[in-house]
């Protein structure tokens, strides 16, 4: 049987900046991913935005690692050449009842740490951004926009550098928690017979995405009373051909339900794309009903009167992995290390939804340092 440091479940943003962390640190690490390339799932499926910590309720997870990862990510991104542009963001009130919604997002962020926020007139906006029609608005300066498979290179690149390894195509099938420390992983590899074979790692990290609740239930050990029921949420997005006439991210005033509405988002290319939905759904599916573009049109009218009829055009869709479902709050994060399941050399990863990808160096700190921890 194989034996390894550090295992890594899951190739996408989050499990590539922990297996770089711990890499840094002199910590030999493979990483485990079951598809056939890194980054396929969640973090290939999002707005690719970089985010302020405006939202997050104050004290929490959420708050904490965005504020923290996007010092990082923007430090990342310069000295790693990761395509990136600190773009802004302005979050709008098309009418006078909106504006007590944005007050109150002013009082989260500054909790947060968040102290950039600039309340501005409707004239102001519409200065910044003519086609734009509101009666006030917030601009987030230190929000961005980032090429997300260029920074998941660049991740690997570097942990590779340090000694790591990618295994693709390499499914966990499950495990057995062992005495002192650590897991057996029972693992099976792409080919059409499904090889398999154990491996042995003194620390495990479930970085699982999507996959993270229903993996730690395949391990035997783990507490099933530590392990969250996971929900899904599709959002789907829509495309504008050509460039829209903005240059920074437009998100409405969120409504009661917590919901932060179709946003205006736009690619490193100047490409505007318009989503999230939201659909609480049983199954994974990535398909786009060219359909649901209809209802996109008026909420997008709010802030743009000018979105031409019939030109939406279907993108694509993601899955949220929450572990929260309808009518619940919002989970926070949950970096679960032994404290949590009393598992040595285990740290589970879940409800890792937006803004993980933002959060994902932060992330990476917390789990680094659990493990290093368990070390001593």
């Amino acid at each position: 049987m194989d034996e390894v440091d550090c295992a890594v479940i899951g190739a996408g943003v989050v499990g590539l900046a922990v297996a770089r962390a711990l890499a840094l640190a002199g910590r030999e690490v493979v990483i485990l991913e079951a598809e056939n390339a890194f980054g396929t799932v969640t973090s290939a499926r999002n707005s690719e935005v970089i985010h302020a910590g405006i939202y997050y309720p104050p004290g929490s997870r959420r708050a904490e690692l965005c504020v923290r990862g996007k010092a990082l990510l923007y430090d990342f991104c310069a000295s790693h050449g990761v395509a990136h542009r600190r773009c802004g963001k302005l979050i709008v009130a098309t009418t006078a009842d909106e504006l007590p919604a944005l007050a109150q997002l002013q009082a989260t962020a500054q909790a947060n740490g968040v102290h950039d926020l600039q309340w501005l007139s409707a004239a102001e906006a519409q200065a910044l951004e003519p086609a734009l029609a509101c009666v006030g608005a917030l601009l987030s300066p230190s929000t961005g926009i980032i090429d997300s498979h260029g920074l998941m290179l660049a991740l690997l690149g570097e942990a590779e550098a340090h000694g790591a390894a990618l295994g693709l195509c390499t499914t966990v099938l499950g495990g057995e928690l062992q005495t002192g420390g650590g897991a057996v992983l029972e693992l099976a590899d792409g080919t059409a017979d499904g090889a398999r074979s154990r491996l042995r790692a003194r620390q495990v990290v479930n970085a699982a995405g999507l996959g993270a609740p229903a993996l730690a239930r395949r391990i035997a050990g783990l507490p099933a009373d530590s392990i969250p029921r996971e929900h899904l949420a599709k959002g789907c997005y829509f495309t504008l051909p050509g460039r829209a006439p903005f240059s920074r991210l437009v998100y409405p005033a969120p409504g009661h339900s917590g919901h932060l509405g179709v946003h205006l988002t736009l690619d490193l290319g100047g490409q505007a794309r318009f989503g999230p939905s939201f659909e609480w759904v049983d199954t994974i599916d990535y398909t786009v009903d060219a359909a649901q573009a209809t209802p996109f049109y008026a909420e997008v009218r709010r802030y743009w009167p000018g979105l031409p009829d019939g030109v939406l055009q279907p993108g694509y869709a993601g899955m949220r992995p929450k572990i929260s479902g309808p009518g619940e709050p919002a989970a926070d994060f949950r970096i679960d290390g032994p404290a949590v399941h009393g598992a040595q050399g285990w740290v589970n990863l879940f409800g890792i939804e937006s803004p993980g990808l933002t959060s994902s160096l932060a992330i990476a700190e917390v789990v680094a340092g659990l493990l290093a921890e368990a070390q001593e």
